[in-house]
């Protein structure tokens, strides 16, 4: 028999939430809809996957998570995906081990195909029969998850076709924007008790929350990125050479990786060129550096005179901006100029590396059972980023937002935007 929602807005809320899973489940294919099964199957390191294991994952996340405890008679696809495609819980059992995922061969592509059809047909079957309330946030996940999910697939298969000489694109070139960059300006703050974090009934991630009081000095935060020429003056002025700039784990991975520039940055006929999603171009000075490390960006800040937000003060600035930057939805997949007057690009283009290390918030909550495991076990070592990228889905961020990597990871869009104490 089929249950009613009891209200208007707890229909409306199913049919959004809905709405939202076929989108966003359509839109992770559209983004590998012209990679080969050859293409799909590569892991370049132990920090991506295969995009073909993105696809499945995604999906074990529903079927785990939803259908196998909450749809009756379900009927699981194959017992050796909950094995093959299992990330990260512990509680959920065994797991193929994360280096030695582009081993496997099989499952094919066509056979994960396979898959998310059968789970997107059963989750249908889930929603029409009008799934309790408290269910639907769970979903909310599983939908957040799988945008977390798109932006790596764009990122792991850049750092993929890198590898290939030839210099592979993935999607044609667009125009880039062709006007000069805003000049930098300093935006001012006064001080004072402010709150971060949230408590909205709104979809978040648990670590975004609660919301609480952060004691803020009187401070000033770039008005947008630092661009790749800038970033080039620090380069041309020994910045990979001089170690004073450098925290003493930052400089180690300088010199045992010969970091020289940024990621995906190489020389040629004396000019710099960088491997995008493009191909090959020459690097464009006014679009803001991307696939630097934090350690990068704590050096740069350093001997700019500066240094790197907290999460604090950028959450605390960003809440006056409105989501207009350039993301995963505008296809360039590559930061762009910054346009705007006052904060620009607090949203999309590049992530942005704050002083914050990933922690729990005073007050924050495990959820019970394996999805407890989700974020709060990656809170040490890594440090939190802020904004968004040019891969990130747009309805996917939000000021609250907190994004984490380990210090020395640059494979992501990651950028960085400076502050100065007054």
């Amino acid at each position: 028999m089929q249950l009613t929602p009891k209200t208007e807005q707890q229909e409306s809320r199913l049919e959004a939430i809905a709405n939202s899973f076929l989108k966003v489940r359509k839109q992770t294919e559209f983004l590998v809809h012209g990679l080969s099964a050859e293409d799909q199957c590569v892991q370049a390191m132990a920090d991506t996957s295969p995009t073909k294991w993105h696809l499945a994952h995604t999906t074990w996340f529903f079927e785990t998570f939803i259908l196998k405890p909450y749809l009756p008679a379900y009927e699981e696809f194959n017992t050796n995906f909950n094995f093959l495609f299992n990330s990260c819980y512990e509680q959920i059992g065994k797991r193929h081990a994360r280096n030695m995922r582009g081993l496997l061969t099989r499952p094919s592509i066509d056979e994960v195909y396979a898959y998310r059809s059968h789970i997107d047909n059963s989750m249908i079957n889930y929603l029409e029969n009008t799934p309790e309330q408290e269910k639907l946030s769970l979903l909310e996940l599983g939908i957040n998850h799988e945008q977390q999910h798109q932006e790596l697939i764009l990122t792991d298969i850049k750092y993929t076709l890198s590898y290939n000489l030839i210099n592979p694109i993935y999607n044609p070139a667009k125009p880039w924007e062709a006007t000069p960059s805003r000049d930098l300006q300093w935006l001012r703050f006064n001080g004072g008790l402010i709150e971060v974090g949230s408590n909205s009934d709104e979809f978040i991630f648990n670590c975004e929350g609660p919301a609480h009081k952060v004691w803020v000095e009187p401070d000033e935060l770039a008005s947008r990125p630092i661009t790749n020429a800038e970033f080039i003056n620090f380069i041309e002025d020994g910045g990979y050479r001089r170690s004073e700039f450098w925290l003493a784990d930052g400089w180690s991975h300088c010199r045992e990786m010969a970091w020289l520039a940024p990621l995906y940055w190489k020389q040629k006929d004396g000019d710099w060129h960088l491997f995008t999603m493009s191909g090959l171009r020459q690097v464009n000075p006014d679009t803001p550096v991307c696939h630097i490390s934090y350690f990068e960006a704590d050096a740069y800040a350093r001997w700019a005179g500066c240094r790197l937000p907290t999460e604090a003060e950028w959450e605390n600035t960003a809440r006056t901006c409105h989501l207009s930057g350039n993301f995963l939805e505008n296809e360039a997949f590559h930061p762009l100029p910054a346009q705007e007057t006052g904060l620009s690009q607090g949203d999309g283009d590049v992530w942005e590396w704050t002083a914050s290390a990933y922690t729990p918030y005073p007050g924050f909550k495990i959820a019970t059972g394996a999805v407890g495991e989700y974020k709060r076990k990656f809170m040490s070592g890594q440090m939190i980023l802020r904004g968004g990228s040019c891969g990130t889905p747009k309805s996917h961020i939000r000021p609250t937002y907190r994004n984490f990597f380990y210090p020395h990871d640059r494979w992501q869009y990651s950028g960085l935007r400076l502050a100065k104490d007054i």
